[in-house]
């Protein structure tokens, strides 16, 4: 194997022409160099250095052919540390982002543009999935930063922070006006029109374990992959919406859509933050972290 070292001393000793000067310069003793300099010779089976009056000479037969190709060699390894040095401290490169629909349109559009206009020089890959993909992507390593529904219990990645709490409720037009009067019992909604993401979201399986343990069944008449179609059937009165009010806001606001407070309300959840276990981030991922985590601080 190379003994990148002993290169270094027999490169240093040949521009400085010196077993002192090179030692000097080394930050090591004389009697270490010229150590060094024997056991290169030893390996190589060769003489690299001639001895004279005015200090070390490089060898016609031994030092001067392999001076060049050392001193190439070596370049190439400090521009080697040089670029890792550059890239621990520069947000360049790509970073994968993996999150539903959802989250990417309610929570990390403004953090997607001003990354984007911080590090114009990063490549933001947005992969959409539910929490289950997301996940599969972070333990598959084709991922570099996840948002899932919590709670998560797996021991392969990573969970760091809660960055955004979930407040589940129903939402209708004003077909619906007489349920938002006043709260009602959950049991009721149980006769009336439901919309309802797909079973195998983790925001649908939440729902209907808290129903279940309360001897409620909540039918939806309608069951889609989307919030944002779930939203605008429900402005049209087609049916009342299960949906977080973090996410129906504007309607909220707007007047589009009403809130029907139910006895008891739906638990709150979370969406967490979540990375490939035990991998180093690189320094364009880490400034995407912590801009998030400033925000949320």
């Amino acid at each position: 194997m190379v003994n990148l070292e002993l290169y270094k001393v027999f490169y240093t000793v040949a521009k400085c022409g010196s077993l002192t000067k090179a030692a000097e310069e080394l930050y090591i003793s004389q009697p270490a160099v010229s150590q060094a300099i024997k056991q290169l010779e030893r390996s190589l089976g060769g003489k690299l250095f001639n001895r004279t009056h005015k200090g070390m000479e490089l060898s016609e037969t031994g030092g001067k052919q392999i001076f060049p190709i050392v001193e190439q060699a070596l370049k190439l390894f400090e521009n080697a540390e040089s670029k890792y040095s550059e890239l621990k401290d520069t947000a360049t490169g790509v970073v994968r982002i993996c999150a539903s629909d959802t989250v990417a349109t309610h929570f990390l559009l403004p953090y997607i543009k001003k990354y984007h206009e911080n590090y114009p020089d990063v490549n933001l890959i947005l992969q959409n999935g539910t929490s289950s993909e997301t996940i599969e992507l972070l333990k598959n390593k084709k991922g570099d930063i996840g948002f899932v529904n919590l709670p998560i219990d797996d021991s392969e990645i990573s969970l760091t922070n809660t960055i955004m709490q979930l407040h589940d409720t129903f939402v209708a037009s004003d077909a619906f006006k007489k349920l938002t009067v006043e709260t009602v019992d959950l049991r009721k909604l149980q006769d009336y029109p439901l919309l309802m993401l797909e079973l195998s979201t983790a925001t649908r399986q939440a729902i209907v374990s808290f129903a279940h343990s309360l001897g409620i069944h909540l039918h939806p008449e309608i069951e889609l992959a989307s919030l944002e179609l779930m939203t605008e059937l429900a402005k049209t009165g087609i049916g009342i919406a299960c949906i977080p009010r973090e996410f129906v806001k504007h309607e909220l606001e707007s007047g589009a859509l009403k809130e029907i407070k139910t006895s008891p309300a739906l638990p709150t959840r979370a969406i967490g933050l979540a990375l490939p276990k035990d991998e180093n981030l690189t320094f364009a991922v880490k400034e995407f972290l912590n801009m998030i985590l400033a925000d949320k601080g």
